[in-house]
């Protein structure tokens, strides 16, 4: 089945954010080591960036490595970042092909040097790219992004010497994403029903749409599924919208 023709589909979110989950489950069911559907996985990652490319999203932010996941067993750990170094290696090249600048949001120096090192080229050569931003968000977590945000700013008052006032505009050119709007559209796939310490400041308005999809198994039929769901949406952001009027 071939994606729907854009000139019919529906408009797309501006920024949209993914949290990928199910890569494990995805494995299991098949037999496989958890290996398999992170590796496979990627292939959804790719498909999901052209994508967006494609269809005219502006910003993209996958929830790669959570905070959190330094928890799980240390050779998973290492296969992920593994595999982070290699997907780097092998997709620069295409992200520059397409138009794409990829940023990496966390506490990147928890990683390995050369997983580092090769971020920052990835910046590099990207950097001019204005097709699409993508956004890596790797060792992140919503609650780290808010208080390292409240860090800044106190910071930033103690070097102008003065008390700095406190309000949502100014707390958010702090926080690691403060480049994006907030994202319009979250995608959780892997049938979870939560949003687990992702983008926690930046989602307050956001549309949640969660899939039992896992994430080896989305594609961009799946991805269009999604926006469909969202253009159904009537967002308010809290007001009330006007009665239509009686004639």
């Amino acid at each position: 089945m071939n994606p729907p023709n854009s000139d019919l589909a529906p408009v797309p979110p501006r920024h949209v954010a993914i949290i990928m989950d199910g890569n494990g489950r995805w494995a299991t069911a098949r037999h496989l080591p958890r290996a398999a559907g992170h590796s496979r996985g990627v292939d959804s990652v790719r498909s999901t960036i052209e994508t967006c490319a494609r269809r005219g999203v502006e910003y993209l932010s996958l929830f790669a490595f959570s905070s959190e996941n330094w928890r799980r067993p240390a050779d998973e750990v290492s296969l992920l970042m593994r595999l982070f170094v290699s997907s780097l290696q092998r997709e620069v090249g295409r992200l520059v092909e397409n138009g794409v600048r990829m940023r990496v949001v966390g506490q990147v120096d928890a990683l390995e040097p050369e997983l580092r090192r090769l971020i920052r080229e990835a910046e590099e050569r990207t950097a001019d790219n204005r097709r699409l931003n993508l956004t890596v968000c790797a060792s992140y977590g919503g609650r780290w992004d808010i208080v390292q945000a409240a860090l800044l700013q106190q910071a930033q008052a103690v070097r102008e010497g003065k008390v700095l006032p406190i309000d949502e505009t100014g707390f958010a050119q702090q926080l690691a994403l403060s480049f994006a709007p907030d994202p319009d559209l979250l995608i959780r796939t892997g049938g979870e029903r939560r949003i687990s310490n992702f983008l926690l400041w930046q989602l307050a308005y956001t549309e949640l749409y969660f899939t039992d999809v896992l994430w080896p198994d989305f594609d961009a039929n799946q991805l269009e599924v999604a926006f469909e769901w969202f253009a159904a949406r009537e967002r308010r952001f809290g007001s009330v919208v006007p009665e239509p009027k009686r004639s």
